[in-house]
């Protein structure tokens, strides 16, 4: 018998700590569960992935905008779209989302318990339910998988209700005909376009002169063209001075003095690591100035071994799907079980109005290692499904190198890009050539097609390989004629 309560404690149960405590318990280990809500999921279903992506799939339907290029940017499916239609979905999507996360705990044996937990010592957590009571437990080993928090300054007066972070966000009571969102992260991104899909008038703000500085910036000038078409107000390169709760609206002054007057203001400039109410110095754990853990990014160990972390509390990737990859490693890390290691590239994607995926480098990249490359680009509007589909914009790129011909990146913006990224992973991942794109067979009509199309596009202008060259000794000789007969008199 063990000494310990449990083999393994994970606190919190978003996407790391929801992969971490399937796999540990699919190892048949005694695995423990804690999470400040009573309900699973974290903030990727509550309030971040999962309610987002729904929000943006509901905006897409009610507004008709994948039909505008066909029935005129008027066209509406549903005329009057109101607060209460685009929380319907959402919450039948959050409550199936639950039901399911509920249902593997169960059938994989893991434990679950509601309540804030701290460290009291290096193998043992205080869990301190709503009520106040609390309980001792203790564990082998431990994962923190509290993800963030939005980051909330003194300097903007919120208020729930016209001025919002992130979270309150969804909670609005009705539709804003006017919204000012300050960040051009991938949140305020995100946001921004859809509600602009909503024909609010929406105002983008951003104190750096560029955003989105890991995406391509060919990439990024293209959807830049596209939001401010769709009627996105981008301002960057100017902060934020002043923030005024107006009553019905929000004065906002900028630096450069222009002013910016909206109905609602949401706030999305940046997300705190959540780990403050853990007492991460009982056991002598540091984290940055955004409250972040730093950690062995091969096994998700921090400066303490038996202690792991993954997911948005240890920074960059960010995303809910490499931290599912993140929490599965660790678990067969801390439980010493080997497993297959994560892939080294993985799909970015940002759900914006249109798209964003990538995955590999980018050309600046490239440009930066003195890699030599060759570009290969595809327009949606090229192909015979975007015309069917009404495609009027979206993009894909990619990069290949001139000495082993190889993958080394793919950028799409437009409909369907983070579904589209995956067949650019495979190959790159399997270390594919550009060579592959020419001779595979794509579906037709799909966007898919793309692909072979950017293929062509750099083929074609790389340098020929050897087998392909046509040498003179090769070349057929022409044919000769026989020569004719005399006709006999």
């Amino acid at each position: 018998m063990s000494k310990y309560d449990y083999d393994l404690i994970i606190i919190g149960s978003g996407p790391s700590g929801r992969a971490a405590a399937i796999q540990a318990g699919k190892l048949k280990r005694k695995v423990l569960v804690v999470d400040r809500r009573d309900r699973l999921g974290g903030v990727s279903v509550h309030t971040g992935t999962i309610p987002s992506k729904t929000l943006r799939e509901t905006v897409l339907n009610l507004s008709g905008w994948r039909e505008r290029s066909f029935y005129g940017r008027s066209y509406r499916v549903k005329d009057q779209i109101r607060a209460e239609d685009l929380k319907a979905r959402l919450h039948m999507t959050l409550d199936y989302e639950v039901d399911v996360l509920e249902h593997q705990f169960n059938r994989n044996h893991v434990e679950t318990m509601d309540g804030v937990a701290r460290f009291t010592g290096p193998h043992e957590i205080e869990v301190t339910a709503d009520a106040g009571d609390t309980t001792r437990l203790t564990a082998a080993k431990f994962l923190i998988s509290t993800g963030t928090k939005t980051y909330r300054p003194d300097y903007v007066p919120f208020n729930g209700k016209t001025i919002v972070d992130g979270d309150e966000f969804l909670e609005m009571a009705e539709i804003p005909r006017s919204l000012c969102v300050i960040g051009a992260g991938v949140i305020g991104v995100e946001y921004a376009t859809m509600f602009s899909a909503l024909d609010v008038r929406v105002t983008l703000i951003e104190p750096r002169e560029t955003f989105l500085d890991f995406i391509d910036k060919t990439l990024i000038q293209e959807f830049t063209h596209q939001i401010r078409e769709n009627g996105v107000d981008l301002r960057l390169g100017s902060a934020v001075e002043k923030i005024e709760d107006a009553g019905k609206h929000v004065e906002i002054t900028m630096s450069n003095g222009r002013h910016v007057r909206a109905e609602m203001l949401l706030f999305a400039a940046g997300r705190m690591g959540n780990t403050s109410a853990l007492n991460l110095g009982a056991v002598g754990i540091e984290t940055d100035h955004r409250n972040r853990i730093t950690v062995d990014r091969k096994t998700y160990q921090t400066s303490v071994p038996h202690i792991y972390a993954t997911g948005d509390v240890i920074g960059h990737p960010s995303l809910a799907s490499t931290s599912m990859q993140q929490g599965r490693v660790a678990a067969c890390h801390a439980l010493e079980t080997p497993t297959l290691p994560e892939s080294p590239w993985f799909p970015y994607g940002i759900y914006s109005v249109p798209e964003i995926s990538t995955c590999g480098m980018s050309e600046e990249e490239l440009q930066e290692r003195g890699i030599p490359y060759e570009v290969g680009v595809a327009r949606f509007r090229e192909t015979s499904r975007g015309h069917i589909m009404g495609l009027e914009h979206g993009m894909l790129k990619m990069l290949f190198s001139l000495k082993t011909r190889r993958v080394l990146g793919v950028q799409i913006v437009g409909e369907g890009a983070t579904e589209l990224i995956h067949i650019a992973q495979a190959v790159l991942n399997l270390k594919g050539t550009v060579d592959y794109f020419v001779q595979n067979t794509f579906n037709y009509p799909t966007l898919a097609e793309a692909y072979k199309i950017a293929g062509l596009d750099a083929f074609n202008r790389m340098p020929i390989p050897d087998e392909f060259k046509v040498r003179k000794s090769d070349a057929p000789e022409p044919a000769k004629l026989a020569p004719k007969k005399a006709k006999q008199a």
